[in-house]
């Protein structure tokens, strides 16, 4: 496949959520007269099941002026299940009604800043409409990722029929908090060769891991290294915005690691893992000895053979520089992409209001085939104007390669540490590997998936990075705990957003509503009879929906979407 892109007409996108309606005024039933799947998880909460305990007050403080206090509405004015975003005057909160009982929190998921009140209330929580992140409603704290932070949580009281929240002004504006965190007790000389706990890696999984055992408790020595140069970055915005600096993309600052005594070694590459010494050696000859070890290194491109790999004009997608050299070179320029994968496309979506054109190349007769089906991808495919034809030569001043990856594992091959014939690392529901001590997660590897009877599989999303973290970390501190999330990944071109909940591997049939040709469409995947993913295109909140009735262990069958 190749093509050329055109910049898109500018399309005036409207949510809305008329098949939700519809399924609201048949009283949460499905065609066949059976209770549907999603009855007990609306949109805006109709019908939500929630926790019964009072919102956790904020410790008062001695500055009554740190405070703000209003009345939000009339104690009628919101039904059981529903959620309404409030104006306190000093910043906007969240207001939600469970079981007769108010409590308020932070309005926007600290992630990307979407709106919650437009997400999914069920069963205590409340589900992102963008990327599927849970927020407990009486606590705030953050239950399912991705994301790092939590939402601060606001006192309600009742008088006199009305509704009044008390907020603190700083938690209004900020709109997001860090859980509390241990600190190191044992006393650390920076040159010591011993960590309790090393984590090779700085991506999601990395960060989650470390900051996880701080939360739980854990006071010994935490050291996370990386070949990066840069503190812990969101990288899926890497080949959404090209100009992003590490500063803007930051998801840590050395800072806040220092203040949670998370040490973080930049630039350091691990060439050998010794498990008998429990030991490892960086290729500037360091050597560092572990408690336990985390190997979160997640992928690297795969290796492509072609002419004159010195030129400084070819580019994987890599780091923040990848990134700005990029845009720097293809502005007014020709530029090439090698590959149909979403980070290629996104990159190439990226570039049209840059290059003087944009071309992609692909084996592949559609985009996204094998993961969203023929009909998704050809749809997608609309946005973009096929002018190529094979066997055109292309002139690149600036070529960049999204061809795929391989995991980054080749340091491990005389490990003892098992890997697949792939190069996966394989684990166990703990993120154990074969090795005492030695745990991995990520991008990296295999591991049992409950919803498919803990068939080992590989999903490479930034949101599952960080369940694997999690999950990791309690297992060392010996709290294992279940893998309890649903796969979601998100892509943006064009601004749209593609958002996709699931693993829909090995689907056989693909049920689409809506309409493909406005690129406003719901598509079901579905093995045999039941629904096992779902991608959207503006049709919030859909995919966090379906998320949720997965999440619960619900199964949703063919009959219940058709």
């Amino acid at each position: 496949m190749g093509g050329c892109f055109s910049k898109p007409k500018p399309v005036e996108v409207k949510v809305e959520l008329s098949l939700l309606e519809k399924e609201k005024e048949v009283d949460g039933l499905s065609p066949n007269g059976k209770a549907s799947p999603f009855a007990d998880c609306r949109p805006n909460g109709a019908l939500g099941h929630g926790s019964d305990d009072d919102s956790t007050p904020l410790p008062l403080y001695h500055k009554p002026r740190d405070y703000v206090e209003a009345s939000v509405c009339h104690v009628k004015d919101l039904e059981n299940g529903q959620m309404r975003e409030v104006d306190l005057g000093s910043g906007r909160a969240l207001l939600i009604k469970e079981h007769g009982e108010f409590s308020a929190m932070g309005h926007k998921c600290p992630h990307y800043g979407a709106p919650l009140v437009k997400g999914v209330l069920s069963k205590g929580h409340v589900r992102c409409p963008w990327h599927g992140a849970c927020f407990n409603i009486a606590t705030g704290d953050i239950e399912d990722f991705p994301g790092l932070d939590s939402l601060p949580t606001f006192q309600v009281r009742v008088e006199k029929d009305k509704v009044i929240i008390r907020a603190n002004k700083q938690a209004l504006q900020s709109q997001k908090r860090s859980k509390p965190m241990a600190r190191c007790s044992a006393v650390i000389n920076s040159s010591s060769g011993f960590s309790h706990v090393l984590i090779i890696g700085s991506g999601p999984a990395g960060l989650v891991c470390a900051e996880t055992l701080r939360q739980e408790g854990f006071t010994d020595r935490i050291v996370m290294c990386t070949m990066d140069r840069h503190p812990p970055y969101d990288r899926p915005k890497l080949s959404k915005s090209l100009d992003s600096t590490a500063e803007q993309l930051r998801l840590r600052s050395m800072e806040f690691l220092q203040d949670h005594d998370i040490e973080l070694l930049t630039e350091k590459e691990v060439v050998a893992i010794d498990v008998k010494t429990r030991s490892v050696t960086f290729e500037d000859g360091l050597r560092m000895e572990y408690r336990k070890i985390f190997i979160a290194t997640g992928s690297k491109p795969k290796p492509m053979n072609y002419k004159g790999k010195d030129v400084t004009n070819v580019f994987n997608i890599r780091t923040p520089e990848d990134a700005n050299s990029i845009a720097r070179l293809a502005n007014n320029k020709n530029a090439v992409i090698v590959g149909t994968s979403f980070v290629g496309m996104e990159v190439a979506a990226a570039l049209t209001d840059k290059a003087h054109s944009v071309s992609v190349i692909g084996i592949e007769s559609v985009p996204f085939k094998k993961a969203l089906g023929e009909k998704v991808g050809k749809a997608i495919m609309k946005l973009k104007e096929v002018v190529l034809k094979s066997g055109k030569v292309l002139r690149a001043d600036v070529c960049v390669i999204g061809a795929g990856s391989i995991p980054a594992t080749s340091f491990l091959k005389q490990s003892g540490i098992h890997l697949d014939s792939k190069g996966f690392i394989t684990v166990n529901k703990m993120m154990q590997t074969n090795v005492d001590g030695v745990f991995a997660g990520g991008d990296v590897v295999m591991f049992p998936f409950p919803p498919r009877n803990n068939k080992k599989v590989n999903i490479p999303h930034w949101q599952m990075a960080h369940v694997h973290g999690r999950v990791a970390a309690l297992s060392m501190m010996g709290r294992a705990t279940d893998i309890k999330t649903v796969p979601y990944f998100w892509s943006a071109m064009f601004g749209k957003t593609i958002r996709y909940a699931g693993y829909g591997d090995g689907f056989d049939d693909v049920i689409i509503q809506g309409d493909l040709d406005e690129l406003r469409f719901v598509a079901f995947y579905t093995r045999s009879e039941e629904v096992v993913a779902v991608a959207s295109m503006n049709y919030d909140p859909i995919v966090s929906r379906v998320a949720e009735v997965l999440g619960s262990g619900k199964t949703i069958k063919k009959r219940d979407v058709e």
